[in-house]
């Protein structure tokens, strides 16, 4: 399950999965980063995201282990980018899906679910996980209650960091030449962060891990004092990080730092990515950008480190790239706009 380099064609979508292309950020940290700065671009997977790494991975540890049959339903809640990775592979091997997310989600990530044939059930933010109407809850319910089904489970499910272990990881190791100091990456599931984090450290234990965080979570004063915070927990925006428990795939010991980063500098920043850069990120690659600038003090020109991107800006069309919805937000900053661009904002002297 690999595009390995000089594969011509592969047998299925699932062969295109990984080896995706590292590329330097130039304007956004010049003058600002002392340190080279690499993005890992992973909206080059089939399903846009880097989690059709752990997607597949999690489906081929269940059928090894029996737990995923044939002509099965595969269960997962989800905030839309895991799921699109199972529903890449479930059209691939004959399955079914369903699919539990939050009224948060942008309307594309639940369209996107529908188009590979997913049902998919949408579910209120702002209840704690354990109320039955979460989304958490309704998935292992409906797992509970349908024959010949599995929950993938990516919080909880070991196979997910494994596959950052397999093979993020070691991408990065290799593209950077083993000299990558830094790894950055918004914390979600924790897979990522924990299974690349793993690796990397591994071969050299001097590497730093950086996890990106979001006020509403409990990650980063849980990592600082231990403590689970129950007033930390309050609704964001933000998309596809943070988190208002602990999940298994989170390994704090691996994780050097958290660094939170509110909505409005993860949403801006989101933008300035495409604009700036001309690569279309998604809003967890905005957070994990803006959490790197915030902590550009800590780099010297020695340094390379390297910023996961996530998913595709093709997720958030109605929400971070558009103008409306930025403004009704109070995230649109008008600053160094010409005349015409604030005219078209209705925006008078």
């Amino acid at each position: 399950m690999s595009n390995a380099p000089g594969v011509k064609i592969c047998n299925t979508i699932l062969d295109a999965i990984g080896h995706t292309p590292m590329v330097r950020v130039n304007s956004i940290t010049r003058g600002v980063i002392a340190a080279t700065v690499l993005v890992k671009v992973e909206t080059f997977n089939p399903g846009n995201s880097i989690k059709d790494r752990m997607a597949v991975k999690m489906i081929e540890d269940a059928e090894k282990a029996g737990l995923l049959k044939p002509g099965g339903t595969i269960i997962e809640g989800t905030s839309g980018n895991t799921g699109m990775g199972l529903a890449i592979a479930a059209v691939v091997k004959g399955y079914k899906c369903i699919f539990t997310t939050t009224d948060k989600q942008s309307k594309e990530k639940v369209d996107a679910l529908k188009a590979f044939g997913a049902d998919v059930i949408v579910c209120p933010t702002d209840v704690d996980p354990e109320d039955p109407r979460s989304y958490y809850s309704v998935s292992s319910r409906l797992q509970r209650e349908i024959p010949n089904s599995w929950k993938a489970d990516q919080y909880d499910n070991p196979s997910n960091a494994t596959a950052h272990y397999e093979q993020t990881g070691p991408e990065i190791w290799e593209q950077t030449d083993g000299r990558v100091t830094h790894l950055v990456s918004g914390v979600g599931t924790g897979g990522t962060i924990t299974g690349a984090g793993r690796y990397l450290k591994e071969r050299n234990p001097r590497i730093k891990i950086w996890g990106i965080d979001t006020y509403g979570s409990v990650y980063k004063k849980y990592k600082e004092t231990g403590v689970f915070d129950k007033n930390e927990i309050y609704p964001y925006i933000t998309e596809g990080i943070g988190e208002d428990f602990l999940p298994a795939n989170v390994d704090f010991s691996v994780i050097d730092h958290f660094e939170k980063v509110t909505d409005k500098d993860a949403a801006v920043m989101t933008r300035r990515i495409t604009r700036e850069e001309g690569i279309f990120a998604g809003n967890s690659a905005g957070s994990a950008m803006a959490g790197l600038l915030q902590l550009k003090d800590n780099f010297t020109s020695d340094d390379v480190v390297v910023v996961v991107l996530h998913d595709h800006g093709s997720r958030y069309l109605a929400k971070m790239y558009n103008d409306e919805w930025m403004r009704a937000k109070g995230f649109l900053e008008v600053t160094g706009m010409t005349a015409r661009d604030l005219v078209a904002l209705g925006v008078s002297g």
